[in-house]
């Protein structure tokens, strides 16, 4: 990957850096209802770092101008899925077939499937992966948004290789947009345990950790360097997390020396 301005600053040993289109050192955006005119902002100075942007949870259904926004991110070859939660949505009531629709009528390549608001047998979320996948690119989200439903690693683990089996291209793991919940406590600290038990048996590339805090983000980066995937992250905060990656900020500054 060319660095940005890197005509103008001679700087050594900086880490290697994945180039787009990449199956690790991604960065997933949450775009919860930027207008047209930020999303042209937004694209116009972090294109290049963006590899994914999901319309986080329902926000796609009351967005104001919503074929235009596609047509942007689709410009600046940047892949938009919706939020899982609308996809809850719809099967909840018994409309897949009609979801299936809407990505179709949206010229959608990306799809979340999730469960994190629903109860659903994991057989049946497998066999939507397995559909879904004939015709999309999969995003199978693993984990519940209730802070109070613990799940025991080796949980974690089946279900991330079945939805790998059935057709996911990435398991996402749960965290939600306040990174309080799944694979994280909800003090927002990194439960590093299920996380080492996860990358025991799932290849890292195959799994976009949502990070959205920085001391998350800090985290992943230190014990599986610049190239892991990470996910909800906040438009204003793709250069920052770039920085990061690259040691170019305080949190990370020696990681790579």
């Amino acid at each position: 990957m060319t660095i940005m301005n890197n005509d103008f600053f001679n700087l050594n040993n900086l880490p290697e850096r994945t180039s787009k289109p990449r199956q690790s050192g991604m960065s997933m955006v949450m775009d919860k209802g930027l207008s047209i005119r930020q999303v042209k902002d937004f694209l116009d100075t972090t294109s290049d770092y963006v590899d994914i942007v999901k319309l986080g949870f329902g926000t796609s259904f009351v967005t104001p101008k919503l074929e235009e926004k596609l047509a942007l991110y689709k410009s600046a070859n940047i892949p938009v899925y919706f939020g899982g939660t609308l996809f809850e949505a719809y099967v909840v009531r018994n409309q897949f077939e009609d979801y299936m629709q809407l990505l179709d009528k949206m010229k959608i390549t990306h799809v979340e499937v999730s469960d994190g608001s629903i109860e659903v047998g994991h057989e049946q979320k497998c066999e939507w992966i397995q559909k879904l996948s004939k015709n999309f690119t999969v995003l199978s989200e693993v984990g519940s948004k209730d802070a109070e439903k613990i799940i025991p690693p080796y949980e974690w683990i089946e279900q991330m290789e079945l939805e790998l089996a059935a057709g996911a291209w990435k398991v996402i793991g749960e965290a939600r947009e306040s990174g309080t919940v799944g694979i994280f406590r909800n003090s927002g600290e990194v439960r590093s345990g299920l996380i080492a038990e996860i990358i025991r048996k799932i290849p890292i590339e195959s799994v976009i950790w949502e990070a959205p805090q920085k001391s998350q983000q800090v985290w992943f980066i230190q014990l599986y360097g610049s190239n892991v995937n990470l996910g909800n992250i906040a438009p204003a905060e793709v250069l920052p997390l770039e920085t990061l990656r690259l040691g170019l900020r305080g949190d990370s500054f020696d990681f790579f020396l």
